[in-house]
């Protein structure tokens, strides 16, 4: 730091220039007492302006660059390399950043986990972001390919929220959640595979979600700052299956007696399994696992099979196959759940993945003539639900759903 300091005293730079000291660690990121150190060393050399680059091996590593934006006595740019350090970038205008970076184009970036200036400015709007801006996301394994950031930025956008969505991927939920508690950030989504150790994270749970045993929505409670858990799955999912059923009838579900096989035992599933129940119908659940299988139908009062007994099953007519597990997810888009000769003993089929909005098992079923529902109805109905939790208030819901339909 002396020769930098010598330097830079040494520089005849003109009056409006500005010197920037810059520190990178393609390793790891360093804690945030060494991190306070090094930028109390660069700031003693007498630069205008601080930047510390580090390596997120974690997302958790993204708090010790909030906290040196928190700290330090000049601009600073502190940033995480890495996916996993993405959201340091696109919160650097909460935290008092004074730039963020962003490539010219996918695939020309200059550092791993760079986003792309378009995406910086229309799908995260951070021309606007403020340190009042209040913090959502999703939370998942697999983030990097959902559209919620795209859909529910552009919500806070049509109803003029001050808000920000943004991906977070996480590896630890536990860990992440206490970690990220004292940010005070306002809402998440739950997404694969988090929906039921979000339940046990949450300060209260809605009692809906508590009898289906899974949460796809956690808001911090404005009045005391305690997270409350919420599931939108449930009801989204089924009435989109219903109406491809042709609706309710004078109060009663076209589900009513009906077998409804569910593919799958995490939180979906859940959603579904105890969804259909309610309606009246007969859950029947398989899974890779069948211990899970069994637990999930013992809690919905169905039946549990393994996937042998799933791919040989003929069911009575008129019944209903849900798939909840990832499986035809983009960018594994040949991949089913199910062989297409089986698929002719259903009535409808109805897939939870949305990327693609037609997914091999839909595609296979409309070729055999069934009845098919997309994730993407799913997607669009608990997604509006979620938004109206997120923003405290009823939302304009059949704006939203031409909004979404408009960008996705």
């Amino acid at each position: 730091m002396q020769k930098a300091s010598e330097l830079i005293s040494a520089l005849q730079k003109p009056s409006r220039a500005k010197v920037i000291v810059s520190h990178h660690n393609f390793d790891c990121t360093p804690s945030s007492e060494e991190l306070g150190c090094l930028v109390s060393k660069m700031q003693s050399t007498g630069a205008d302006i601080i930047k510390v680059v580090t390596t997120a091996r974690s997302i958790t590593d993204v708090i010790h660059v909030f906290q040196v934006l928190g700290r330090s006595q000049a601009p600073t740019i502190a940033l995480a390399m890495g996916q996993q350090g993405l959201i340091s970038r696109l919160l650097t205008p909460k935290f008092g950043g004074f730039l963020t970076f962003g490539s010219m184009a996918s695939g020309r970036e200059s550092a791993p986990g760079q986003p792309t200036i378009e995406e910086l400015q229309d799908i995260y709007r951070l021309p606007r972001v403020g340190r009042e801006t209040e913090v959502f996301g999703i939370i998942g394994q697999l983030v990097g390919y959902s559209k919620s950031p795209l859909i529910h930025n552009r919500f806070f956008q049509e109803i003029g929220y001050d808000g920000l969505y943004v991906p977070f991927l996480v590896h630890n939920f536990k860990v992440f959640f206490g970690a990220f508690h004292p940010l005070n950030f306002t809402g998440f989504s739950i997404s694969i595979p988090y929906k039921e150790v979000a339940l046990e994270c949450c300060d209260e749970v809605e009692s809906f979600a508590k009898a289906i045993g899974a949460v796809n929505t956690v808001v911090r409670r404005r009045s005391d700052g305690k997270f409350i858990g919420y599931n939108t799955d449930c009801e989204a999912a089924v009435g989109a299956i219903e109406d491809g059923l042709g609706g309710v009838n004078d109060g009663v579900s076209p589900l009513f007696n009906k077998l409804v096989v569910v593919i799958g035992a995490g939180g979906a599933a859940k959603a579904i399994a105890f969804g259909a129940k309610q309606r009246g119908a007969h859950p029947l659940i398989a899974n890779r696992h069948y211990d899970r299988a069994q637990k999930l139908a013992e809690a919905v009062g169905g039946t549990a099979i393994t996937l042998d007994q799933l791919y040989e099953l003929q069911p009575s007519p008129g019944s209903v196959l849900a798939n909840t597990t990832p499986i035809g997810m983009f960018p594994n888009e040949n991949e089913t759940p199910m062989p297409k000769s089986v698929l002719k003993h259903y009535s409808l089929v109805f897939d939870v993945v949305y990327t693609p909005k037609v997914t091999r098992l839909l595609t296979e079923a409309e070729e055999l003539g069934l009845c098919v529902v997309s994730g993407f109805e799913m997607f669009i109905r608990q997604a509006i639900e979620q938004f109206s939790l997120f923003v405290a208030k009823p939302v304009p819901k059949q704006q939203l759903r031409e909004v979404m339909l408009n960008v996705m």
